[in-house]
């Protein structure tokens, strides 16, 4: 069997012609000469190296479609019937609206959850309602890299920017509905670092958290975009960024005027950051006004998460969310997003792994989140018992950015009087069909009305969330989710049990 989808995709609308496939190679079993090219091989034909990205992203999302080998549906979860812990073993109190969601982290300045959830990177899409919902649901969230990009009227003078407008409306995105509850979270990668992003962020624009970016899910390496001609190109390079080939190069003007210059393309470097730049930047950061560090991390090699987590402890670090196979946001090459990176519960084991060896050796932890495919309140349940209390939050990127974009278009159809047809058995106004807004008319009075139909999506779905999760915890009569663990999880193949038993990567 294999686990790989075959040579088409919805990154780009290609497709087999035959429902015959080899299997090894993903290509028609069957390949004829009259053929239209209608699948990636054909694709390619045409576009070369451009169909290495998706050709269907900008307002979209795109995520892996791979079968993985291992996830956390291979894990059922646990039910107790007797006693209870962390609430009296009473009728009043063991009940599922007593169950503490609530989490804190921080070495400096504590950071509060009202649900353990992390909303990562995103600068697309209605990301507006992205932050705001989060704000609502007291959950942190985090604004994407290259951000920056997002500005018209962005300014660079001698390689730092020195005006991103935009920012503030960013930040303030999630500021306005902020409760004390959850941060918002500025990542910068490695062409944001260089140009000064997290200073003018903290100076100019009051940001309190920065996170740096190793790598994401989908994405180990930055991709390369493909310029219109070498004056685009020479811009790029004087933002400071990296272009090739060299439109500077003489050799390439030369080529250029003569029509026979390669493509250029403007590429992110990757991040080479060690502990000696990390350690002394953080503290540069920290002086400067930063509350609070975040670093974003993928499942590369267990060397190197090993040595991420050991970089974190010795800088300081507040939390680093790990990123596992299975997600993705659209600008990953389309292979990647298929076949790189560890599976997130395997990632998660690992990580786990390594912070008990630091518990050990008495070295100071970071806290951790898990992302990567995570989409509903089960896999949410199964990601924090499988921590055994050392993962504090959980990911979701994808499925939050999808609730504010319904939430968003149904709300605007209800309003143009156009009810979907499997809603109108709640009624025809958003007033009436909107459950959750009675929960946030408690938490911000009547003036809930006028919040973004989007925003009250975001809120909406992780409210769901933290419903379902309550429910799951006082299945296992655990009425506070720190006391969730490994036995709250039933393996129910030998690959889940392999994994638990330390066996599956041998």
């Amino acid at each position: 069997m294999t686990y790989s989808p075959a040579l088409s995709s919805a990154f780009n609308n290609t497709k087999n012609r035959s429902n015959k496939l080899s299997p090894q190679s993903g290509m028609c079993s069957f390949c004829t000469e009259d053929c239209l090219g209608t699948c990636e091989i054909g694709l390619s034909a045409v576009l070369g190296a451009q169909a290495v990205y998706p050709t269907t992203t900008g307002s979209n999302q795109v995520a892996s479609e791979k079968d993985y080998p291992i996830d956390y549906s291979h894990f059922n979860i646990n039910g107790r019937v007797f006693g209870a812990i962390g609430a009296n073993a009473t009728y009043d109190e063991a009940n599922i609206f007593n169950v503490h969601l609530e989490q804190e982290f921080g070495k400096c300045n504590t950071v509060k959850l009202a649900i353990p959830v992390i909303l990562p990177a995103l600068i697309k899409m209605n990301w507006e309602d992205y932050f705001a919902g989060a704000a609502m649901a007291g959950a942190c969230c985090v604004i994407g890299e290259e951000a920056r990009d997002k500005d018209p009227d962005l300014q660079i003078k001698d390689g730092k920017i020195v005006h991103f407008p935009k920012l503030q409306n960013m930040l303030d995105a999630f500021r306005k509905y902020y409760r004390g509850y959850g941060q918002i979270i500025l990542q910068c990668n490695v062409e944001d670092d260089m140009l000064g992003l997290p200073e003018y962020a903290i100076n100019e624009h009051g940001a309190e958290a920065i996170e740096f970016k190793f790598g994401q899910a989908a994405k180990g390496t930055q991709p390369a975009r493909r310029l219109k001609d070498r004056d685009d190109a020479l811009k790029k390079q004087e933002m400071g960024i990296l272009v090739h080939p060299n439109p500077s190069d003489p050799n390439v003007i030369k080529a250029y005027e003569e029509g026979v210059c390669p493509n250029f393309y403007s590429y992110g470097r990757l991040p080479l950051w060690e502990d000696d730049y990390m350690v002394e930047r953080i503290a540069e950061l920290r002086e400067m006004g930063a509350k609070n560090i975040y670093f974003k991390m993928a499942g590369y090699d267990p060397s190197d998460l090993d040595k991420v987590l050991r970089m974190a402890s010795k800088a300081g670090v507040d939390m680093i969310t790990f990123d596992g196979a299975g997600g993705g946001s659209g600008y990953s090459p389309c292979k990647m997003m298929n076949e790189w990176c560890l599976p997130t519960v395997v990632i998660e084991d690992e990580v786990c792994r390594i912070i008990q060896r630091m518990k050990e050796e008495e070295i100071w932890i970071p806290a951790v989140a898990v992302t990567g495919g995570i989409a509903s309140e089960d896999q949410v349940f199964k990601a924090l018992s499988y921590g055994d209390g050392d993962v504090t939050a959980v990911g979701i990127g994808r499925a939050a950015m999808a609730a504010a974009m319904s939430g968003k278009k149904i709300g605007e159809m209800i309003q143009d009087g156009n009810v979907p047809e499997n809603l109108k058995q709640y009624g025809s106004t958003v007033e009436e069909i909107y459950g959750d807004l009675a929960e946030l008319r408690t938490l911000y009075g009547k003036d809930a009305n006028c919040f973004s139909l989007g925003a009250i999506g975001v809120f909406s779905y992780l409210n769901k969330i933290a419903f379902g999760l309550k429910h799951f915890a006082a299945l296992n009569r655990k009425f506070d989710i720190s006391y969730l663990d490994k036995t709250d999880l039933i393996p129910l193949t030998r690959e889940a049990k392999d994994l638990i038993r330390g066996k599956w990567l041998e």
